[in-house]
Formats: C-alpha cells, sequence, structure tokens
C-alpha cells in the first residue's frame, strides 16, 4: 500500500499532538475503545516477533489506592532531589492522573517469551523491554487518534508494583498506564508550559 503526503502530515499532526495526559474526566471509555487499543498493541514491532508485552487491566480500588500511596512516596523522594527553586518547580508539576483515569493498566515484559525462540535478542536481550515500550507507544498514538488521553507513571517503585499484582519473577514493570477523556486540550505541553524542559533535538547526528 502506497501513502500520499496528506496521510504523512495526518500521521505527523497525530503525533505533535499527543500528549502525556494527567488531568482526566471520570466518564467511563467504551470498550471498543479499549478493544483498538489493544489492537494497537497487537500491531506494534517486536523483535523476533516475541510480544513480550504483558497487561494487567487494573480495577481493583485496593489496588490502585495501594499504587496511589506508592506514587505520593516515590514522588516525595524524587522530590529531595532538587534543591531551592527546582524543588519548589518539581512539587508544582501535576505528574500523575492515579485519583480520576477511569481506565488503568499496568504494563510488564516477559523476560524470556517462548514466542519468538530467541530470536534477534543474544546479544541485545534489553530488545524485548523496547519492543514493550514500542507497544507502549503504539496504544499511545491509538488513544490519540480516538481523542483519548494517556498519561504513563513512571514515579513508581517496579518492585513494589510486581508485588502488588503478583506477577511471574520474570516480568518486570514498564509503565503504568492511565487512560480517560482528558479535562481540556492543550496546544503546548506541560513540561514546556512550566518551563522544566524544551523540545532538544541534537540526539540526531551524521557521521
Amino acid at each position: 500500500m502506497q501513502f500520499d503526503e496528506s496521510e504523512i502530515e495526518r500521521l505527523l499532526t497525530l503525533m505533535r499532538w499527543r500528549r502525556d495526559v494527567r488531568h482526566f474526566r471520570t466518564d467511563p471509555v467504551p470498550e471498543t475503545a479499549i478493544a483498538r487499543l489493544r489492537e494497537a498493541m497487537t500491531l506494534a514491532p517486536s523483535v523476533g516477533n516475541a510480544r513480550p508485552w504483558r497487561v494487567i487491566r487494573v480495577e481493583d480500588p485496593a489496588i490502585r489506592a495501594a499504587v496511589r500511596e506508592d506514587f505520593a512516596r516515590c514522588n516525595a523522594e524524587a522530590a529531595r532531589r532538587y534543591q531551592g527553586g527546582q524543588r519548589d518547580a518539581y512539587a508544582a508539576l501535576k505528574l500523575a492522573g492515579l485519583e480520576a483515569a477511569p481506565v488503568q493498566l499496568a504494563v510488564f515484559c516477559e523476560g524470556e517469551p517462548v514466542q519468538g525462540h530467541g530470536l534477534g535478542r543474544q546479544t541485545m536481550p534489553e530488545t524485548l523491554a523496547q519492543s514493550a515500550a514500542m507497544a507502549v507507544f503504539a496504544m499511545w498514538l491509538a488513544a490519540r487518534a480516538q481523542n483519548l488521553g494517556l498519561g504513563m507513571v513512571s514515579i513508581l517503585d517496579p518492585a513494589r508494583i510486581e508485588a502488588l499484582l503478583e506477577v511471574p519473577p520474570d516480568w518486570r514493570f514498564v509503565a503504568w498506564l492511565c487512560i480517560g477523556w482528558p479535562e481540556f486540550q492543550d496546544d503546548t505541553p506541560l513540561l514546556h508550559r512550566s518551563g522544566w524542559q524544551e523540545n532538544d533535538e541534537s540526539g540526531w547526528q551524521t557521521r
């Protein structure tokens, strides 16, 4: 299949408007929309077609409360790394939507999946985690295309999350995803608006 310039621009527009959403309405998300997110993950690339991501949809109020507590503890520890005005700036950032997001997913990466038979990861086993990350990004774009917000919570203790959800020993925590309808549309990312960090294109080099 061949794509034209208009479709390329639509893809780039979708990516420009992708946001790490923290402010959610509590309205339920239709199961049809969640099914599309799941399908997007299945379409993501993975090393040796290993498809190592493992997703748990968390609805148990007790587990959600425990995750919020863990976030608060980890966030307080992270704040202590900063000094003076930067600590105040950090404290002002809203870094999770755990209170309101109606859909919450815990994503893990299986350490030795049978799928793929080890293809492509013998010298670079980290490609399994990279594959899981690409699946998360595929879901992120699919969420934005449906006008859903998605926020990734990384300020958590992986060992605590693995214990809370009683996952197998070789599953490693990748991300906690909050999904729902955003309270507002924002044309400026949070970290830009707060002055915390602008985009930097220095990662692209030619040699």
